[in-house]
């Protein structure tokens, strides 16, 4: 109702009014004034007008969508009930559970507690050799993308054809923007078939184009981490992740295999958020040792890393908190508890707090450039959705290269770090198309 949004604002005026003085010495106080005063209040006003703006979603293929994967779904169920000889509920934990570890006798991967059995996605992809549980790993994809997004988002677009979400700026604990009613941000990139969902979003112009950091957080880390190695790996210009291959493996270029490019590539990821031997062994699906063997050969490889980290949780520890390059802090009180599994989720909290909210702080701050940029050129063309570190525009023909022009300068810009900050842009019909 107008009459409860007339209120709510006017309630809101009244408690800035009333605190404007408090909360201003408490920025002073605490050193955030100009995080407040350049970064988040300037990235409200973008926010605001990317909300307004929307983005345009067809109606029809999402309802093409609907009923491809209503077919797929029945597929799927006929071979589930053929193979499990008996008709019952595949998305019930319990039932499925009683179908593959009691009726069809699959070997379970864990120790079993009380007669339950866990049919999580982390249980079922160390038996997905068996023909049954490929099928029901594809149908809980396919079941969550129907009631989600074929379904979830026609229910949000508006009169105008287009969802205009809420971007929610203080939600997260690492200043990452976050997205609600629907959440944009949560649209699947990985399986190939959840990615069609992207097809639905449609430029109300001519294009969509898409501006995405490379690799952004590993940058960020390089940079804090001061490790050389690492800088001058991405300053090398090769693929980070092959580089990363020869250096642990210690072989040429030419010689770097798909494997251990994607060890590699894990363990870049995982020393972000302070993997341990037990998590990279299961996400490379190789045992402890090995894991902790390509652990060790990283940071020797990279000692100023290691040197890095312990200085972080160190200084964590005696401080209470940690700071982005930007100066957002996180106090990190798990670091204090008694119970070990909190305080090493403490751990893993501050090493990535400072490279995830440093990237966030990038982004917010390239979007306020970029949305200056274009108000001063007068474009027609706007920016509609951020994801992490991904911005959307919509774009007007005869403005595209322009667009990508100052797109590609204003974010490989806004903050010099030891290393190259570098963005990939793509444009098409539809965001699909544009990755």
């Amino acid at each position: 109702k107008e009459e409860d949004i007339i209120n709510a604002c006017v309630t809101k005026a009244k408690f800035i009014y009333d605190n404007y003085d408090s909360m201003y010495d408490e920025l002073v106080k605490s050193e955030h004034l100009s995080l407040y005063q350049d970064i988040e209040l300037p990235t409200s006003y973008v926010l605001s007008d990317m909300e307004y703006t929307g983005v345009l979603v067809s109606r029809e293929k999402l309802s093409l969508m609907q009923e491809e994967i209503k077919e797929k779904l029945s597929v799927l169920e006929k071979k589930i009930y053929n193979i499990a000889g008996l008709e019952f509920n595949i998305l019930s934990f319990k039932q499925l559970g009683k179908v593959l570890f009691e009726k069809l006798a699959i070997p379970y991967p864990k120790k079993i507690k009380d007669d339950n059995y866990s049919t999580s996605s982390d249980i079922l992809n160390k038996i997905n050799d068996y023909d049954i549980v490929k099928y029901v790993l594809e149908y809980r994809t396919l079941a969550k993308l129907y009631s989600n997004y074929a379904v979830g988002l026609v229910e949000s677009i508006k009169e105008d054809g287009k969802i205009h979400t809420t971007f929610n700026q203080t939600l997260t604990r690492t200043g990452r923007l976050s997205s609600t009613n629907p959440n944009l941000q949560n649209i699947p990139v990985r399986e190939e078939y959840s990615k069609l969902v992207r097809k639905a979003f449609i430029p109300s112009n001519d294009y969509i184009v898409s501006s995405d950091y490379s690799q952004i957080e590993l940058r960020v880390f390089a940079h804090m981490s001061n490790a050389s190695n690492l800088i001058d790996a991405f300053n090398s210009g090769i693929d980070i992740h092959t580089k990363t291959a020869m250096d642990i493996f210690h072989v040429d270029k030419k010689d770097v295999t798909p494997l251990m490019r994607r060890n590699a590539k894990a363990v870049n990821f995982g020393i972000l958020y302070g993997i341990s031997s037990f998590g990279l062994s299961e996400d490379l699906g190789i045992n402890v040792k090995e894991a902790k063997n390509f652990i060790d050969n990283y940071l020797n490889t990279y000692p100023g890393i290691k040197d890095y980290m312990n200085s972080l949780i160190s200084t964590a520890k005696k401080d209470g908190y940690v700071k982005t390059l930007f100066g957002r802090t996180r106090v990190i009180d798990e670091l204090k508890s008694n119970n070990f599994m909190t305080r090493s989720m403490g751990e893993r909290m501050a090493l990535n707090t400072p490279i995830q909210g440093t990237s966030a702080d990038i982004l917010k701050k390239a979007m306020i450039e970029v949305y200056e940029e274009f108000k001063k050129l007068k474009l027609k063309s706007k920016m509609i959705i951020q994801v992490h570190d991904e911005l959307l525009f919509d774009v007007y023909s005869d403005e595209l290269e322009t667009v990508k022009k100052v797109v590609k300068e204003k974010m490989e810009d806004t903050y010099k770090l030891n290393v190259p900050l570098v963005v990939d842009i793509n444009c098409g019909k539809d965001w699909y198309d544009a990755k």
